[in-house]
């Protein structure tokens, strides 16, 4: 019998600890941080682009910040050279003090002193703002957004602009003004 009693006071004695830790006050929990950062962060990127064995695009950036949700961040500047179908020639290049590339919309956001430039064609724009869509192999800006472009020849300017993405065909939405070079210059335009 003696072993059945002990069982039993120790039933009884284990119910009452269990009561008395049940009357302890809970530590509150800390609250849960979220990280919203980088989870990765990388110095002196270069990226191809190719398709079948053939250079499309180079990307080189002195950090590349890439988040959980795919999205990568460019702080501190960024260029983003295309080449022609054989991947030989440099088409056109765009540069941009940050960029963005919103990976739920692959957009690129490329924002500060944005410079693309046609190489062949001599052209340059200038711009504050504008964004490249990879899937549809153009760049625009904003309706509202100033643009220049400069040719070998005139300054044409306005607000808003569309162009495919080696820049060789553009269009201004909102034209202000040409100016011949020498014109341009003695304005300051």
């Amino acid at each position: 019998m003696r072993k059945g009693h002990s069982w039993g006071a120790s039933l009884v004695a284990g119910a009452l600890l269990a009561g008395l830790a049940a009357c302890q006050p809970k530590e509150k929990e800390a609250p849960r941080v979220i990280y919203n950062g980088p989870l990765f962060e990388t110095e002196n990127v270069v990226t191809l682009l190719s398709d079948s064995a053939r250079l499309h695009a180079r990307l080189t950036a002195p950090l590349e910040q890439i988040f959980e949700n795919g999205d990568k961040l460019y702080p501190k500047s960024a260029t983003v050279t295309f080449y022609d179908k054989p991947g030989k020639l440099v088409v056109n290049t765009i540069f941009a003090k940050s960029v963005k590339f919103d990976n739920a919309k692959q957009l690129y956001i490329l924002r500060g002193a944005v410079k693309v430039a046609n190489v062949p064609e001599q052209q340059m724009l200038n711009t504050e703002e504008l964004f490249y869509s990879s899937g549809q192999r153009k760049i625009y800006t904003d309706t509202a957004m100033f643009v220049r472009v400069q040719t070998p020849t005139e300054v044409l300017t306005g607000n808003g602009l569309t162009a495919n993405q080696d820049f060789s065909r553009y269009g201004i939405l909102n034209p202000k003004g040409v100016f011949s070079i020498a014109e341009a210059q003695r304005l300051g335009k």
